[in-house]
């Protein structure tokens, strides 16, 4: 055992700069798989947990206030229902800020889908005019308990009693109207009504939205919502971050064990003669693979505690939405396993790759098998004699004969530096997508910037003429949105009429052609999933009693309403309904405009009448990711370099049984130095462009099979320009022949006797 502890010792002194990027390189990929493991729970619990203590409805039904909602509660599969309650859609005023809201009239606190009280209190009936507020409606009201609320253009307040979280879906801005809870005489002209339907078998939501449609008749219901959509709105942003750092992670998890395989296969290879004489003095081929097995165990464990303590102690701290992950994440019943399982399952990995390798080592013959002596490792190819012949530097040549004359072994070795770089390509172009959402939002199916709704005495003409006085207001669209009820009756869609004939709405389409002509419309890929259609179908949905068929002609790309929606122009659903006007303008601005100075302007202007809001950018949310990637390159480039030490460090070793011939033809320690660099710089110029020709295609497919996952559509990728990756060429093969520039100078000025020890 002393001589083992001394051999692992003296190898440490040896290799520190590689066992310390180990153990840097683990603790980064421990991290990044347990920041996605803190995200994937984060992204469902909070949700779950307002569900299950809510006594969550799985189905929501608006219809009409006239409809006869009681017969819902003898369905089969229902178990209890919520409601129904009498709600009307208003707009609520406070500190500058405008939110759509649906007042809901309720006296007593529901039993199913109980609103769970944050702050303040529950509705008082001493108190007509108090109001409970959705958290997420609150926080973008900037309200709380206590503070007053304007219905504008009525003269009315209300007095927010309190905060409530609800699993229905949240508030978005221009999307999704928030919930407030008010005593039913606060709702004095009810414009419909809403009932809540807890199922005794959630699976079957499909069927029981079907069956609660057929019995109210699709005429009396305007929208349907469900616990499953719900859901999904709630995980939103957060499970995406959660598979990026997954993916990166196991991606570098398989880079790191490939790195740390080819570091002990190189080791092997360059202490043979050591091995030797450790199995002539009684080591067992079993302590010898112990010696290389234990000490790199040793180092992925140590990383991989140290990244458990770190996200243990400082996880919750960390800034923005994955700093929040990690402090629920650490409240929930299974974090204790995952925090110990995740770690020990990376080092377990490195363990086994580490295993193949050192086994290796364990077949090496006591007596030493001298080496066949040949030239520059083999004899020089016709290509290589024909550059020399014309006059080419020598050690160009020989550096690139010495880079790729062992084929096998040169092949493994680009393979594992081209797995990080892959990856670091699939990174920048993430970053760079996300980038687009910013900076070009008209190419991912943002072309607006502000989305106005008027009052309904404010006529289109003076609307129009009011939005575009705005110097900074390039374009105004009418439009109306409103529910459908897809074939079939099991799900609400959005179906919106933007602008008209003669000026059209510019959507930007990932497929097909505009809609241009009689009933054509654009779809999103959600609705297109929804419904099992393509480009070129025909489908069928329902208005209220009114039936529309539409051609689908495009697919746009739609990042609101996790891509449910068709659209088609004014025009068209006028056809269906002459008397339909618009009921909101969709703003595109001029460049260099500040979306939030015209809507203050616009609000102004309006004296209460507009309620204008700025388009949500799914880029807002995706914020964290821009550090999330820096942190992932970093790690990746840590595996990296282990890999290119490695193979400086072999190529270093190859080169010493040359160093006498290559002296003796005349080539002076600095030509010598040449060829090493050159054959470094060669591995990495292939591995590099190898990662980037394989890792440019992955990121779109990749990006694209996200986009058509959430229901945007492909089409979203943008991958980084020629500009960039010739940058990140350059700077890979530059930093690989600095990395070997010392090492190959120093065994280029050997002494001779070293040099003949090497040799023998």
């Amino acid at each position: 055992m002393r001589a083992t502890l001394r051999w692992a010792h003296s190898d440490l002194r040896t290799h520190r700069g590689e066992a310390l990027f180990l153990v840097l390189a683990t603790a980064g990929i421990v991290v990044s798989l347990l920041l996605a493991t803190a995200l994937f729970g984060y992204a469902t619990n909070p949700w779950q947990r307002v569900f299950t203590q809510a006594h969550g409805a799985h189905v929501w039904l608006h219809t009409g206030a006239s409809a006869d909602t009681g017969k819902l509660a003898e369905l089969d599969g229902v178990d209890s229902v919520a409601g129904p309650y009498p709600t009307a859609s208003t707009t609520l005023a406070s500190r500058g800020t405008r939110a759509s809201v649906e007042l809901r009239g309720t006296s007593d606190r529901p039993a199913v889908d109980r609103p769970l009280v944050t702050s303040g209190r529950w509705l008082d009936p001493a108190n007509p005019d108090g109001v409970v507020l959705e958290s997420r409606l609150a926080r973008a009201l900037l309200a709380a308990p206590g503070d007053s609320l304007t219905l504008p253009g009525t003269g009315r307040t209300l007095t927010v009693l309190g905060i409530a979280d609800s699993a229905e879906p949240r508030y978005r801005p221009g999307e999704q109207p928030g919930l407030v809870w008010a005593p039913p005489a606060a709702v004095r002209d009810p414009g419909g009504q809403v009932i809540g339907l807890r199922l005794t078998d959630p699976d079957d939501t499909d069927y029981a939205v079907q069956r609660a449609v057929t019995v109210l008749g699709a005429g009396a219901v305007s929208e349907v919502s469900t616990w499953k959509q719900a859901r999904a709105e709630a995980q939103g942003d957060n499970r995406l971050l959660g598979q990026v750092l997954g993916l990166f992670g196991l991606g570098a998890l398989v880079a790191a064990g490939l790195a740390v395989h080819g570091a002990i296969g190189t080791r092997i290879r360059g202490h043979l003669r050591d091995i030797s004489v450790l199995k002539a003095i009684g080591f067992t081929p079993g302590q010898v693979v112990r010696v290389f097995l234990l000490q790199h165990l040793a180092y992925a464990l140590l990383g991989a505690v140290a990244a458990a303590a770190l996200i243990q102690a400082v996880g919750s701290r960390i800034p923005g939405r994955l700093g929040d992950a990690v402090g629920v994440w650490q409240g929930l019943p299974g974090h204790g396993v995952a925090l110990f399982v995740v770690p020990v399952g990376a080092v377990l990995f490195i363990g086994a790759t580490t295993g193949l390798a050192a086994w290796r080592a364990g077949r090496v013959p006591p007596v030493p098998v001298p080496r066949p002596a040949a030239p520059l490792g083999g004899r020089l190819s016709g290509a290589a004699r024909q550059a020399l012949g014309l006059r080419l530097p020598p050690a160009l040549v020989l550096g690139w004969h010495r880079a790729f004359t062992r084929r096998l072994r040169s092949l493994a070795t680009v393979a594992r530096l081209t797995l990080p770089l892959l990856l670091i390509v699939v990174a920048m172009s993430a970053w760079t997508t996300i980038d687009r959402f910013d900076s070009k939002p008209d190419q991912i199916g943002l072309p607006t910037a502000l989305t106005v709704h008027t009052d309904s005495g404010l006529p289109d003409p003076d609307a129009r003429a009011l939005l575009e006085r705005d110097p900074q207001v390039a374009a105004a669209y009418p439009g109306v949105e409103v529910a459908a009820l897809v074939p079939g009756q099991t799900a609400t869609i959005a179906l919106r009429g933007l602008g008209t004939h003669q000026d059209p709405y510019p959507y930007a389409l990932a497929e097909g052609r505009p809609a241009q002509g009689r009933d054509e419309a654009v779809a999103g890929q959600g609705l297109l999933d929804l419904l099992d259609v393509k480009v070129g179908d025909w489908v069928r949905m329902t208005v209220g009693d009114q039936p529309q068929i539409l051609h689908i002609v495009g697919r746009s790309i739609e990042p609101e309403n996790a891509g449910r929606v068709i659209s088609t122009s004014l025009d068209t659903l006028r056809e269906n309904d002459p008397g339909l006007g618009p009921t909101l303008y969709e703003l595109r601005l001029r460049p260099g405009a500040e979306p939030y100075d015209v809507a203050d302007r616009l609000a102004t202007a309006g004296h209460g009448r507009l309620d204008v809001h700025a388009v949500p950018n799914p880029a807002d949310g995706l914020s964290p990711l821009r550090g999330v990637v820096v942190g992932l390159i970093a790690v990746l480039a840590l595996i990296g370099l282990i890999e290119l030490l490695t193979a400086i460090g072999g190529a270093v070793r190859e080169s010493e049984r040359d160093l006498l011939a290559l002296k003796a033809i005349g080539l002076s320690p600095r030509q010598i130095t040449a060829i090493t660099v050159t054959s470094t710089a060669c591995t990495a110029l292939a591995a590099v462009v190898l990662g980037t020709a394989l890792g440019t295609p992955l990121a779109h497919w990749l990006i694209d099979a996200q986009g058509r996952s959430s229901g945007i559509g492909a089409g979203i990728a943008q991958g980084p320009s020629a500009a960039l990756l010739l940058l990140f060429c350059a700077a890979a093969v530059t930093g690989a022949a600095a990395l070997a520039a010392v090492p190959a100078s120093r065994a280029a000025r050997r002494r001779l006797a070293d040099t003949l020890s090497a040799v023998a």
